[in-house]
């Protein structure tokens, strides 16, 4: 699929006359694959669906019937993928079941608060992508999808490859996965406490933060109180907010309880996932020493003013309307990585 649309876009940009009509016909340019930029064979797929009926009205204009040129082989495999229902059908397909990798990667390249939501985040989503996969398939839970098994394996091998036990420690710490609600919204859902690998990263964790045994066992029974809801944990309050209140805020007014454990999710649940969005420092690092060759301190001073200004935007009107938003060292905005594709 990739290729046919790298070949339609090749065809229409490689001979101006071809580039007039389609700008004619479309109010929206294309984008190209950049193999360096997040995600941006699924970039280019979802703005080529939105230039569909452009396209179709282009190859279909007395326009395109009257103009001449030598490769008439190529313009009737355009002319022929571009009216195929099919063909259209499967760039949809792609698009559904990416849509949930693409979201939970945009969520993890950010600056927010999301390490103790990635775990179940990356769950949901390998389910909810075996369930579009079988759906389109026509199978049943039980059969086999040899595709969504090659897909499964890539996303499981990404996932080991990122994790750390303080992605499970973090998870461990979240309210909202011991409460009613979020349990009985799927039968085969378990509080953390009952998982055998986050039993076992988490206790890796405690045993690394904690060298004394007395301590280790002091927090031990704080998690145990936590996680079963018992002696002060037992709160008709404290039980309650568990789904109402997001997780820092819960150990802020419930967590004094445990003032071993508070210390260690308050820290855990105001951090990102991955460093990522730390990378874009290094960029902007590596562009204006390049283009300015100053020393390093003073480098090093434009990048620390660079990214402030860039987190001070976030308090203005402008940071969701205006210029400013491109500024943005860890926007959260999905829209904004199609413009990491270029133009046509």
């Amino acid at each position: 699929m990739v290729d046919d649309v790298i070949f339609i876009k090749n065809f229409i940009v490689g001979h101006s006359m071809r580039l007039s009509m389609f700008n004619t016909f479309t109010s929206l340019k294309g984008l190209s694959i950049a193999p360096t930029k997040f995600a941006s064979t699924i970039v280019m797929l979802k703005r080529f669906r939105s230039l569909k009926e452009g396209l179709q009205e282009m190859i279909l204009s007395d326009e395109w019937s009257s103009y001449k040129e030598d490769n008439v082989d190529s313009a009737q495999f355009v002319k022929k993928t571009l009216l195929k229902d099919n063909w259209w059908m499967k760039v949809d397909y792609i698009l559904i079941f990416t849509a949930l990798i693409y979201d939970v990667l945009i969520k993890t390249d950010t600056d927010m608060a999301t390490l103790h939501l990635i775990y179940e985040m990356w769950d949901s989503m390998i389910e909810n992508v075996r369930k579009i996969i079988y759906q389109h398939e026509r199978k049943t839970k039980v059969e086999h999808s040899s595709f969504f098994e090659a897909l499964k394996s890539i996303l499981v091998d990404h996932w080991t490859k990122g994790s750390t036990s303080l992605h499970c420690l973090a998870h461990s710490l979240n309210p909202r996965y011991y409460s009613h609600e979020w349990l009985n919204e799927d039968s085969q859902r378990r509080a953390p406490h009952q998982d055998v690998e986050l039993t076992q990263e988490r206790n890796k964790c405690f045993k690394r933060y904690f060298d004394d045994v007395d301590v280790r066992r002091q927090v031990d029974i704080e998690f145990a109180n936590f996680s079963e809801g018992m002696k002060d944990f037992a709160d008709e309050d404290s039980l309650r907010d568990r789904d109402k209140m997001d997780a820092k805020s819960w150990w802020i007014v419930h967590g004094v309880y445990a003032p071993t454990l508070q210390k260690i999710a308050l820290k855990l649940l105001g951090q990102p996932c991955s460093s990522s969005c730390c990378k874009r420092n290094w960029s902007t690092y590596s562009s204006i020493h390049s283009l300015n060759k100053m020393t390093p301190k003073r480098t090093e001073d434009l990048v620390f003013v660079h990214s402030n200004l860039c987190l001070l935007s976030k308090n203005s009107s402008k940071h969701k309307d205006g210029e400013i938003k491109l500024w943005n060292i860890a926007e959260d905005d999905i829209s904004l990585h199609d413009n990491e594709a270029p133009d046509w």
